[in-house]
């Protein structure tokens, strides 16, 4: 796990070198263990890394094929480099493939071989987490990648024939390529979803290459190619067989994917919260590794808030290393301060996993597992049940519309607050479907409040109605919002400050949920498979008596504190300071802003401190970051 960097086009190398070194210093917390450049004609490759695979010297990049032909740089984890590397040391016998001659034991060089040997072709052949660039020093073509599922980030610039990529937006932006400037119409996505979705950031000029794409640079010219999508890789082999059957291939491919996550030359853990999502999966990885488990949990006095007893229970009953992190309000608001100066890309969410990775990093921990994507995958979300209770209800359509706007005008009148806002709007669209649905239950601040906040007048289209117009199928419905989650808020809030919160740490975190065979299983499933009666069914009984049932039944708890009273008491002048700030800038409306914060302050039911805190934390980033908006 490390960060990368690179330029290609500058007409002086020298000039090149010198800016991805200053990128490369600008990402020294992302990979503390070493540092390397290399430059050619029209590119320089940078490299911070992070050891956890072959930690000796021979693992140093940028790293070159025995054969001199290629250079990498690679951030991530290849969980079947193993696999690859034997098949890739074979000589296949009149097909004029010669075998590949390794002179380290790292993933790193079986993607280089893979890449000599297959070209493009050899992404369909990985099963990781991974953001690399490869050079071919004869052809003078590059070629960058980024895995399946986007769980490792890859920021880019193209402008006057140069391209530039980096692992941060900030290391990116330390090249001084372009001038620091918000875009406009990323502005309004995340006064929407407390984030940008890509391939948008929230800096003008700075993209995000999606997910499943590739990148190939010849001769100045950029082509971007996707090669895996979450909605043609499905796969449906499971549709004609039984219940068991299908609980029985899911376990098998949990299994799988927590045993391949496990390969690694460092001292490894496990976020536990007590949840079914890392219980499931500290559970597995007790079953399937040698070693005892080292488990990670936070904790708090407050009752309320602490899931302590269930975290103790999962670890008596795998006889985990148990480590508790105690935390009380006045260390977590220590602590918050930087947390916000690693936010990579601002975002309503992060400074949790930014804490639970400090401990855990300080307990001598350099990889971790965590269950995110559960909820995803296996429909844990009260958004999958009112997507179905809303799919019973199409007659609602034959209402006139101006019947169903009246009846929402009554809700927010009778019963005010965030719920009845988003119905109200619901009810106000001129077809009632999934489609209309699913970006509002996602959305923080509704179009029209965003209106009074920005002095622009007409906001730009939808990005996540967007995302999921192609989602039309009404007879999975689970399905449809399995990858409407995982593409727009898994991907770019969740993976996102995953990355960069444990990376502040050098902390390697591994997501066994989304391994791409476990997905591609699990979408393809009709959806008679995935019930929603209870919470996370098929998973549950996929484990068969893997958990206990204080666990499977227990409520849903989210890690939070009390924020409402922080942000009115302790955060009080620090967020009037930075709402203030915000209003002051030329694209928004000062009264709005202002106005927004008093209703707060008010304990209007409709502003909750979730709709505050992502402004806070925007202008945060606006002013640690010289970005100009």
């Amino acid at each position: 796990m490390c960060g990368i960097n690179g330029i290609y086009g500058l007409e002086d190398v020298k000039i090149a070198g010198e800016k991805v070194s200053a990128m490369n210093d600008k990402m020294r917390h992302r990979g503390p263990d070493d540092a390397g450049i290399f430059t050619d004609e029209k590119i320089a490759l940078g490299h911070r890394r992070l050891s956890v695979i072959d930690l000796s010297a021979a693992g140093h990049q940028p790293m070159r094929s025995y054969d001199g032909r290629y250079q990498i740089v690679y951030n991530g984890e290849l969980y079947n480099y193993k696999e690859l590397k034997f098949e890739l040391q074979r000589v296949i016998v009149g097909s004029g493939q010669a075998a590949y001659f390794f002179q380290t034991n790292t993933d790193t060089e079986v993607i280089l071989a893979a890449y000599a040997r297959w070209g493009a072709e050899c992404l369909q052949r990985f099963n990781g987490m991974f953001a690399f660039a490869i050079w071919n020093t004869q052809t003078k073509e590059l070629f960058v990648a980024r895995d399946r599922l986007g769980i490792k980030p890859l920021y880019y610039l193209y402008t006057n024939g140069v391209f530039a990529f980096s692992s941060e937006i900030r290391s990116l932006l330390s090249g001084g390529l372009i001038p620091k400037k918000i875009d406009e119409k990323s502005l309004i996505d995340y006064l929407r979803y407390q984030t940008v979705h890509a391939p948008d950031t929230i800096v003008k000029g700075v993209k995000m290459l999606m997910p499943g794409h590739f990148i190939e640079m010849k001769n100045e010219q950029l082509k971007i190619k996707s090669y895996w999508s979450l909605a043609k890789n499905k796969t449906e082999i499971a549709k004609n067989k039984t219940y068991e059957d299908v609980c029985k291939e899911v376990n098998q491919l949990l299994t799988k994917a927590v045993e391949r996550r496990l390969i690694a030359d460092v001292p490894f853990g496990a976020f536990l919260s007590g949840g079914i999502d890392s219980s499931a999966i500290v559970g597995l990885m007790s079953k399937v590794s040698a070693e005892k488990v080292k488990t990670f949990s936070i904790t708090f006095d407050e009752s309320e808030f602490s899931e302590a007893t269930y975290a103790q229970l999962i670890a008596k009953k795998f006889d985990t290393d148990h480590h508790e992190i105690k935390l009380n309000p006045a260390d977590f608001l220590a602590k918050l301060p930087l947390a916000l100066k690693a936010m990579d890309h601002p975002s309503g969410d992060g400074p949790n996993t930014f804490i639970v990775s400090e401990a855990t990093k300080h307990a001598g921990i350099t990889m971790a597992l965590s269950g995110l994507g559960g909820d995803e995958l296996f429909a844990g979300y009260d958004v999958f049940k009112r997507a179905q209770e809303l799919d019973k209800k199409a007659a609602l359509n034959i209402v006139p519309k101006f019947m169903r706007s009246l009846g929402g005008s009554l809700l927010t009148t009778a019963k005010p607050g965030v719920a009845s806002e988003k119905k109200a709007a619901l009810l106000k669209q001129p077809k009632i479907n999934f489609q209309s649905f699913y970006p509002l239950s996602r959305q923080v601040l509704l179009d029209k409040q965003i209106s009074q906040l920005v002095k622009k007048q007409e906001l730009p289209a939808n990005r996540v109605a967007e995302i999921i117009a192609p989602l039309t199928n009404r007879k999975n419905v689970i399905t449809n919002v399995s990858i409407a989650e995982i593409s727009t808020y898994m991907q770019n809030v969740l993976l996102r400050d995953t990355d960069q919160m444990s990376m502040a740490h050098a902390l390697e975190v591994r997501v066994p949920f989304i391994d791409y065979t476990l997905v591609e299983y699990v979408l393809g499933l009709p959806d008679k498979f995935k019930s929603t009666a209870s919470p996370k069914k098929l998973l549950v009984d996929a484990l068969g008596d893997l958990l206990p049932p204080e666990i499977v039944n227990r409520p849903k708890m989210g890690f939070t504190f009390p924020w409402k009273q922080w942000m009115k008491n302790e955060l009080k002048t620090f967020c009037e300071e930075k709402m203030n700030a915000l209003s002051k800038r030329n694209l928004f409306n000062e009264n709005g802003v202002l106005k927004l914060w008093e209703q707060f302050l008010k304990d209007d039911p409709a502003i909750t401190w979730s709709r505050i805190w992502y402004l806070v934390v925007l202008e945060n980033w606006l002013e640690e970051n010289n970005v100009e908006a």
